[in-house]
């Protein structure tokens, strides 16, 4: 039988199976995983890029042992936003921290309000765009 266990000295190999999964059904969004006691791995592409890896927001949630999302400014994901949150151990202590690239942070919501209208213009022809089946231009 073969067990895993997660804990603040696992390896970066132990880290493998749990980060290729993520990585899989966040849709191959970048996956990064390090433990407290060692650096961990990145993972792009379906393919482990880097067994040696820590990043500063992996740094910033095994410090503060709270979930972050920030665009970090500097590392191989500087200036793309991410999201890392900890895995905890039974005293809800941060034993490992996993990340991935967050593509919510990439829309700026805010800004896509702003220029709403503007939007909906290019890309109906008209401000609102029509329902399903209902004709430009049509009272609602």
């Amino acid at each position: 039988m073969n067990d895993s266990v997660i804990s603040s000295s696992s390896l970066p190999r132990d880290m493998v199976q749990i980060g290729l999964a993520l990585h899989e059904i966040l849709n191959r969004l970048p996956v990064t995983v390090r433990t407290r006691d060692h650096r961990g791995i990145r993972i792009e592409d379906g393919q482990i890029v880097d067994t040696n890896y820590s990043g500063p927001v992996l740094e910033e949630v095994l410090a503060t042992n709270r979930k972050i999302q920030k665009t970090p400014e500097q590392g191989p994901y500087r200036g793309v936003p991410v999201i890392v949150a900890p895995v905890r151990d039974n005293n809800g202590d941060a034993i490992a921290a996993i990340g991935v690239v967050d593509i919510t942070g990439i829309f700026d919501l805010a800004t896509l309000m702003e220029h709403q209208s503007a939007i909906l213009k290019q890309v109906c022809g008209k401000d609102p765009c029509p329902l399903p089946g209902e004709q430009i231009g049509a009272k609602r």
